[in-house]
């Protein structure tokens, strides 16, 4: 497994996207050989610069338009659609770039040979992928021990997920299963005691167990798991498992044993300078930058329903500091006056009509940069919430107040793995995703969450 901004990949689908870049290159090194002549062409060096620039962008738009979620591109009609629309993207972005260094240009016959020819190659490569993904190629055989609602947890991923890199096995339980809903090749035992694991592990070519027990005192079979490790079986905790799976913890499953003892929520100084500094520099740049669209968007508000240009609340920050944030008002003035306090929802009526457009495309958020640059935020955090709601969600939601050990932020891991929520249900599954950014917290992992919210904001999705 690759282990990439602390979530890990089955390193074929590293091979993946590198195979992938490298049929993208060799496409235009291979235009150029045809149409200017053999070997002759390559005696351009910059023509591999330029292959590579062209790479970079083909990959670029290949991810913002979801390519390389293959639940969404699980058909060829719709891997066809989207390849066209993230080559036409790519021409688009790729005509700015020549447009304004013109010795960036590799040529309008090599760029259109190119383009054929890297439909013709991401085509077969994604197909051959598909085929490998469907029949388990290169997947790790694990094993799980238990019946408790995380190891249905873990089994309900590795089948949604065709590209995790796992496949169960075996399960071995003293608890119930469904066993119908179980594919055939998964091998149910039913035992009254967790007796002969390595033989069972060892029969079914399993090299991982991932442990899911409901009570682990006095029923972690302690003997049996260390003979599996000594044999070179890994042994991993469910928990730990399905971290490395979602990129997301689970915290109706989890105890303070675990959240105690496994790694993570090391916030370094270093860390800390890095992350405040690039806060300051790049709020600092964009209110600047920004001023034309705040005076134009306030124009707007004003004239579009009566009552102030932005909407200031109170909100709580790192270490439960109450401190006020700062939007541009995309609700009716009155919106709680009958409700009080309620939680935001999708396509919700108190949204003025100015405000369903700065909402989709985030443009409300821009004054929160003045809450960045005075350091109540962050621009990569979990979102702040109001003390209403966090005194509700505390006694119906364990460890939520880990989220004020770090600063809120603009946006965060909630936000571009998730998306809106607006109930309990929706606060619980979010913090999920909290947790896992507050214990892996990196430089590459905010940066990583930056890029996915930019690809959010043009395709104005998600809040």
């Amino acid at each position: 497994m690759l282990r990439i901004f602390k979530q890990y990949y089955p390193i074929r689908n590293a091979l993946f996207v590198l195979g992938e870049g490298l049929f993208i290159y060799f496409s235009v090194i291979i235009a150029s050989l045809v149409l200017l002549g053999g070997a002759n062409s390559l005696l351009d060096k910059t023509i591999f610069l330029k292959a590579l620039l062209f790479t970079i962008i083909c990959q670029t738009c290949l991810f913002y338009n979801d390519l390389y979620d293959l639940k969404i591109t699980d058909s060829l009609a719709e891997l066809g659609i989207r390849l066209l629309q993230a080559l036409g993207a790519s021409a688009i972005v790729l005509a700015f770039i020549y447009f304004a260094f013109p010795s960036c240009i590799i040529g309008q016959g090599i760029f259109i040979v190119s383009i054929a020819i890297v439909i013709v190659m991401v085509v077969a490569w994604r197909v051959g992928y598909t085929k490998v993904l469907s029949l388990g190629m290169f997947n790790q055989n694990v094993m799980l021990l238990g019946s408790s609602d995380i190891a249905k947890q873990i089994w309900a991923q590795i089948i949604e997920k065709k590209d995790c890199g796992y496949e169960i096995k075996s399960i071995i339980s003293k608890g119930q299963w469904n066993d119908q809903d179980l594919p055939d090749e998964i091998k149910m035992i039913h035992t009254n005691d967790y007796t002969n694991i390595c033989k069972f592990a060892e029969d079914a070519g399993v090299r991982k167990i991932i442990v899911a027990l409901k009570q682990k005192r006095g029923t972690l079979p302690v003997k049996e798991l260390l003979t599996c490790r000594v044999k070179g079986i890994e042994v991993l905790e469910g928990n730990s498992f399905y971290e490395m799976l979602t990129g997301k913890l689970i915290v109706e499953y989890m105890n303070p044993g675990w959240l105690i003892f496994s790694q993570g929520f090391q916030k370094p100084a270093t860390l800390r300078f890095s992350k405040r500094t690039g806060d300051i520099v790049i709020s600092l740049i964009m209110l600047i930058v920004l001023i034309p669209v705040v005076v134009i968007i306030a124009i707007i508000i004003k004239l579009d329903s009566k009552g102030p240009i932005l909407f200031a609340q109170e909100r709580i920050g790192r270490n439960r500091r109450p401190y006020v944030a700062y939007k541009f008002r995309s609700m009716r003035t009155d919106a709680e006056k009958a409700t009080g306090p309620v939680w935001a929802k999708e396509n919700d009526d108190r949204v003025t009509r100015i405000g369903r457009f700065i909402r989709k495309w985030r443009i409300d958020e821009i004054p929160q940069l003045w809450n960045v640059l005075k350091g109540e935020m962050s621009f990569v955090g979990p979102r702040p919430e109001r003390e209403h709601f966090i005194k509700q969600l505390e006694e119906a939601i364990p460890y939520y107040g880990v989220r004020f050990s770090v600063k809120p932020g603009l946006t965060g891991w909630a936000q571009v793995s998730y998306g809106y929520g607006a109930s309990v249900e929706d606060a619980i599954e979010k913090l999920n995703f909290d947790l896992f950014y507050i214990k892996n917290l990196s430089f590459l992992m905010d940066m990583m969450i930056v890029a996915r919210t930019v690809k959010t904001v043009i395709f104005g999705h998600g809040r």
